[in-house]
């Protein structure tokens, strides 16, 4: 192996790149340019042999991976091409990171770079995942695959070197936009972060293969992974049909994925809500409830903390009522009229509305003719300050400083141009159609000095609202806070 600050020719065996994107003629170039120094390893494990396959291939590519640097190899390609009708692809996902954390204990990632060549590969998050798992290129083949068919057929228009710049600049820009949520600017940085915690995957698994990332709530192993690969190995090979389901991930389908908001529930709720049906309600309620498992949230059950209170030291509903507050969502993702109704609605039971981070229209702070209140009663500062004036904090019982969300951890609002209509242009003073975008930090918070700094100054304008911060809820606020 040679040493990688020496100042000699080997220094200059490189390539550099705009982006970890690599198109199937780049990546046929770099492999013609590095000849000798390309390593292949073939990321499948053979059909039906044992429940223990998917380890075996693990700890094989990850011995071939050492051998081959420690032979002088400088580039890895890990590929998944070989898949068929008697081996199965590893998701690239754990190939590539067991590979990485691999040869990261063994003192050789400096020597090579991994480059992954993938089928499964489509969208910003896999691709994020895969570079922060540690791969220094991803060639998505199947991907362009898939273009020059849809383009041969007719069913997408222009030649296939626009589709390829168009699906580049899509990936790019959703890289740019997560490295972005976690203060990133260079890829390098993000590479073999492990930036993200596991969901559903075993403690034991991910300390394996994914050494310093979480996983809290555990989940399947190795056993289960392979026999879900093993599920639709078989539907795509030894099913017999010519077009594979669809799925259903993005869209829901009748013998798809599940999903929360499936059709039937959604018309059961417009429903409920045009013909003000309770009994509609009840139905949409139950078919909710109905549903599997499917959010972490959805795994909570109420405790029961001891014998029943007597009814007659039971809080009144006027007194519950008190605590009940509508989320922050601004004008502009609601409408006016949505925006309106929740601020009415609220104030007539004695609870509190949250007017978002958009701003408030001024004609709300006076009460109407029939005495009901269309003002918020909680006014939100946000990164972005759109809409907030004196008169605005001054309209108010309480001033929210959001820090975060959990709707969007890591970033700021956005508002798309097709929403800024002239009214809501008027109360953010911006300009109408043009998209509006609030920076995910607070630029003047960067420590405990400076927000206590903004809420003296927001004491000041209105002496008489409470001042609060909005987090994240998340392991450890506790702490910030």
């Amino acid at each position: 192996l040679r040493n990688v600050l020496d100042e000699n020719s080997s220094q200059t065996e490189i390539l550099v790149l705009e982006s970890p994107f690599l198109a199937n003629r780049e990546f046929g170039v770099m492999v013609e340019r590095f000849g000798d120094q390309v390593a292949f390893i073939d990321c499948t494990f053979p059909v039906g042999e044992g429940l223990d396959d998917l380890r075996q291939g693990l700890e094989r590519i990850r011995g071939e991976a050492e051998d081959a640097v420690r032979s002088g190899a400088g580039q890895l390609v890990l590929t998944d091409e070989h898949q068929g009708p008697g081996a199965v692809g590893m998701p690239m996902i754990l190939a590539t990171s067991a590979v990485h954390s691999w040869l990261t204990r063994k003192g050789l990632r400096t020597f090579c770079s991994i480059n992954v060549r993938s089928a499964e590969c489509i969208d910003p998050h896999y691709f994020a995942v895969l570079i922060g798992c540690g791969a220094t290129t991803v060639n998505p083949y199947l991907a362009q695959d898939s273009l020059a068919d849809r383009i041969d057929r007719g069913l997408l228009d222009g030649p296939l070197t626009e589709a390829m710049r168009r699906y580049r600049d899509a990936i790019d820009a959703g890289l740019l936009k997560i490295m972005s949520k976690m203060g990133i600017s260079v890829v390098s940085s993000y590479r073999g972060g492990l930036n993200f915690e596991a969901v559903g995957l075993s403690r034991a698994m991910v300390a394996e293969y994914f050494p310093g990332m979480q996983s809290r709530i555990s989940g399947i192993g190795l056993t289960g992974i392979e026999q879900k690969l093993e599920e639709v190995h078989r539907k795509g090979w030894l099913g017999g049909a010519d077009v594979l389901p669809i799925g259903g991930f993005y869209k829901a389908r009748r013998s798809g994925e599940k999903h929360a908001w499936e059709a039937q529930t959604m018309h059961m709720l417009q429903s409920a809500c045009d013909r003000a049906s309770y009994d509609l309600w009840k139905q949409y309620s139950a078919a909710m409830r109905a549903n599997p498992p499917i959010h972490l949230r959805d795994l909570l059950d109420i405790k029961t903390l001891g014998k029943p209170v007597p009814i007659e030291e039971v809080e009144s509903i006027t007194s519950i009522r008190k605590r009940f507050v509508t989320p922050g969502m601004s004008l502009g993702a609601l409408s006016p009229e949505a925006h309106k109704t929740l601020n009415v609605a609220m104030n007539r039971i004695g609870a509190k509305s949250d007017s978002g981070e958009g701003g408030e229209d001024p004609a709300h702070f006076v009460p109407e003719p029939n005495g009901d209140n269309p003002s918020a009663k909680i006014k939100q500062v946000a990164s972005g300050r759109f809409g907030v004036t004196a008169e605005y904090l001054n309209a108010c019982e309480e001033l929210e400083i959001k820090v975060a969300q959990g709707a969007k951890p890591g970033e700021g609002g956005q508002l798309p141009g097709m929403k800024v209509t002239a009214l809501i242009a008027r109360l953010r003073h911006s300009t109408p159609g043009v998209t509006l975008i609030s920076p995910p930090p607070h630029h003047d918070i960067y420590s405990i000095e400076d927000l206590a700094q903004l809420i003296y100054d927001l004491k000041q304008i209105n002496p008489r609202a409470k001042v609060t911060v909005k987090l994240v809820s998340s392991s450890g606020v506790g702490t910030i806070a």
